[in-house]
């Protein structure tokens, strides 16, 4: 029993990221644009 609960919340855990990644992909894209034009400036 423990193992399904365990797996339930790996499953929701992932689905959690997935959702994350695909509805924040262009607010990460342009945070990684403006770390490497301050890391360039330097």
């Amino acid at each position: 029993m423990e193992v399904l609960v365990f797996l339930g919340i790996v499953a929701v855990a992932a689905a959690g990221v997935v959702w994350g990644r695909r509805t924040f992909r262009h607010e990460i894209d342009r945070a990684k644009k403006i770390r490497r034009a301050n890391r360039n400036g330097r």
